[in-house]
């Protein structure tokens, strides 16, 4: 038995007035995903319980067959060890994102322009970091560059008695005031986010993207805070042999802390224009070379989400449909062997809300090997209406795999 995971993150959606009063996922066009779905097992499932918040790192973990109520110890020291920092158990990692911030004399008085500082490369990026570092590092902090606009910052003998440090994209266009870093505790960190803006403001960099029509990555903004993970090894705890593709920092260290193979592949950006061929083909090549399960996450219509990108988000959807799932599910049926994929969001990210939700996700398993009655075309509604709901998130691994 082979299992396919294909993971559209942020996926769900509520009705748009723009798109008929569908959702992307109704009005996207899937020919893929509506064929499987047909003789599938469809339903809705709670990713994410009540009283966590509704991040990628819970929602993929819940998805995953991780309890995060048992093992979540932080965004940011996931992320951390995709990177390849080995954190020390009495280190704090915080996430660390280049935003654009307006340009008011007072830094409390700044508002979050954007909290990707337009999608800023890779390579400029690290020049950004790299400057950090060299003025800011010390014993007590150092900055790790990531992917794009997510980096790393170890804080060590740190504490995780900071109050509440909140995701940036939760707040785009609102006055930062009543969310920078208030508690004593973080007040060290409250200053490196104003020394950032300092350095950065007029670094060649942004100075280079201003120039270009680009927002500048002006300021650090921290959040996402944790200590050192641990997770129990996937192939021990399903025994199945895992493979993990994904563009983004949070499921590659999700993937290496669960002993799965992380895969790179490149072109992946967690954007619209990532590398979708790359990504089935990836995960053609991890079957053919003997592995049992592959984990294909995909950004992109998370990031349309954040973003209000009506068109983008059931673009992306169609995308995943005719680049990935088709492929990599047409490939699975020449094998002749039966086989399973399960098709989910880790959670929904409303447009008109831009951020994310615990709202009940739709969900579907297919196995070759069945012909049970499923639904003519799989979306939020169609999913409900099944009546199927999996309370509890973590269960859905074993469901898919066991059952």
């Amino acid at each position: 038995m082979k299992y396919l995971v294909v993971l559209y993150d942020g996926m769900a959606d509520y009705p748009v007035e723009e798109l008929g009063n569908k959702t992307p996922l109704e009005a996207a066009v899937c020919p893929n995903m509506d064929k499987l779905a047909k003789t599938a097992l469809v339903g809705t499932i709670k990713t994410v319980a009540d009283g966590l918040k509704p991040g990628s790192d819970v929602a993929n973990l819940s998805v995953l067959g991780y309890n995060p109520s048992d093992c979540y110890t932080g965004r940011s020291p996931l992320e951390a060890g995709s990177i390849g920092i080995d954190m020390k158990d009495t280190d704090v990692s915080l996430r660390c994102n280049l935003v654009t911030l307006s340009d008011e004399p007072e830094y409390a008085d700044k508002t979050i322009l954007d909290y990707c500082a337009d999608d800023i490369s890779t390579e400029e990026a690290a020049k950004l970091i790299e400057y950090l570092a060299e003025n800011l590092n010390s014993d007590e902090f150092k900055f790790y560059s990531g992917v794009s606009y997510r980096h790393c910052l170890i804080w060590n003998n740190g504490t995780l008695d900071i109050g509440t440090l909140t995701p940036p994209h939760d707040i785009t266009g609102k006055p930062i005031k009543e969310y920078v870093p208030s508690h004593q505790n973080a007040q060290k960190l409250y200053d490196l986010m104003k020394k950032s803006y300092d350095l950065l403001k007029d670094h060649p960099v942004n100075k280079a993207r201003v120039e270009k029509g680009l927002r500048p990555a002006n300021s650090i903004w921290l959040w996402g805070e944790g200590v050192r993970a641990n997770l129990e090894n996937f192939k021990e705890k399903f025994g199945v042999k895992a493979s993990m593709i994904s563009a983004v920092d949070l499921l590659k260290g999700i993937g290496k802390f669960a002993g799965m193979n992380v895969v790179e592949v490149e072109g992946a950006t967690g954007y619209i224009d990532t590398n979708f061929d790359g990504k089935a083909e990836a995960a053609v090549n991890e079957f053919k070379n003997g592995q049992d399960f592959v984990y294909i996450h995909v950004e992109a219509p998370d990031e349309c989400g954040h973003r209000h990108e009506i068109q983008n988000k059931v673009k992306a959807i169609e995308l995943i449909d005719e680049h990935i799932l088709g492929p990599v599910s047409e490939y699975l049926a020449s094998t002749g062997e039966t086989f399973k994929i399960l098709i989910t969001p880790d959670h929904a990210t409303p447009l008109s809300l831009k951020t994310h939700t615990n709202d009940p996700v739709p969900f579907m398993i297919y196995n070759s090997a069945d012909s049970k009655k499923g639904v003519e075309t799989f979306n939020e509604k169609t999913a409900a209406e099944t009546g199927l709901f999996v309370e509890t998130g973590h269960s859905i691994m074993n469901k898919f795999i066991n059952e």
